[in-house]
């Protein structure tokens, strides 16, 4: 007998899809406020049987958190793609438009996410985490390219985004947050760019 573990599965294409379908409907319900959608409703709309649900998402919380984890991972796999499509300062600033999106989409979902049995604090913590990550490399490279001042710190410009969703009530918010970011850039730039 020997204690090797066995690989991982990736899973089936129709699991996936699945998995990504139920994630799309549940976002599209507290989107549109329903908060306390059945479970039973959710897997209605996206075609699969409750089973199914439960077999990817074992209780509301999970998949709460899960549409919430997928709306980080895509602003955290943004920026290496960013990275190597454009100059470091633009995908920086791209980087930043995208995070007021994913502001936008977490003001979407917080009343589900209040909900959580947990609280939301390690949720949040390991998300800061994963944007810490993600913006790092975004500003080295900036500060590299000369583009940026080397006495930016990435975490001013996360808590700079952070702010907004304090001002996110009002219609037209992310227009006025997207601004920012231009002027977060400009003056965050080296007298010599």
């Amino acid at each position: 007998m020997t204690d090797e573990k066995k690989p991982r599965r990736r899973p089936r294409s129709d699991g996936q899809r699945n998995r990504t379908n139920l994630l799309s409907v549940a976002k599209a319900a507290f989107t549109a406020g329903e908060v306390d959608i059945p479970l039973d409703e959710v897997a209605r709309r996206a075609g699969v049987g409750i089973g199914t649900l439960y077999r990817h998402f074992p209780n509301r919380d999970a998949l709460i958190e899960a549409v919430y984890r997928a709306e980080l991972d895509r602003l955290a796999d943004a920026a290496p793609v960013l990275a190597a499509q454009h100059p470091p300062v633009e995908a920086l600033r791209a980087w930043m438009r995208l995070f007021v999106d994913y502001i936008a989409a977490k003001l979407v979902i917080a009343p589900a996410l209040n909900g959580l049995a947990g609280g939301t604090g390690t949720l949040y913590a390991q998300s800061g985490t994963v944007l810490q990550g993600a913006i790092d490399g975004l500003v080295a490279a900036a500060i590299a390219s000369g583009d940026i001042s080397a006495d930016i710190e990435p975490v001013d410009l996360l808590r700079a985004l952070a702010g907004v969703s304090n001002y996110a009530a009002g219609p037209g918010w992310e227009t006025s947050a997207k601004r920012l970011v231009d002027i977060l850039i400009a003056g965050s730039r080296t007298s010599a760019s």
